[in-house]
């Protein structure tokens, strides 16, 4: 075999693994791969990060961007959340154009609703009260 032909073939496996291995740690570097779950995490980190970030950029119009911006320097963690259920909704196909910024803040009030809605109250039972020493004649 030519070496063109291993190259077109070594792609094409190496697409295919992609695809099945999905985000299991196997990350291409030109022609080869290499395994990240060891020393080389942050080169996996740095790189969804950056894969985020290219998605974000299809997926936002320029001012909803920089409002996605601005609430990730005060609260990165809504942030985070915003980017995370964008990207969800873009890969589940019900996005149908760019993020406009008013929509965005609609996503960003149905998040801080769904926030508000749980809450969790715990009652606990109290034990030694000086009034349950008065019912029994102590």
């Amino acid at each position: 075999m030519e070496d063109s032909e291993l190259n077109a073939i070594r792609a094409a496996r190496l697409a295919q693994m992609q695809k099945s291995a999905g985000s299991t740690g196997v990350h291409s570097l030109g022609s080869r791969t290499t395994n990240l779950q060891g020393a080389g995490g942050n080169d996996d980190v740095e790189r969804r990060q950056e894969m985020t970030k290219t998605m974000l950029r299809q997926i936002l119009d320029q001012d909803a961007e920089e409002r996605l911006n601005r609430i990730a320097l005060v609260k990165p963690e809504k942030a985070r959340g915003l980017e995370q259920l964008l990207i969800k909704l873009a890969q589940s196909g019900q996005l149908k154009s760019k993020v406009s910024e008013s929509y965005l803040i609609d996503l960003l009030e149905q998040v801080n609703d769904q926030d508000k809605g749980t809450k969790i109250v715990i009652n606990r039972k109290r034990y030694d009260d000086d009034d349950d020493d008065e019912d029994y004649g102590f």
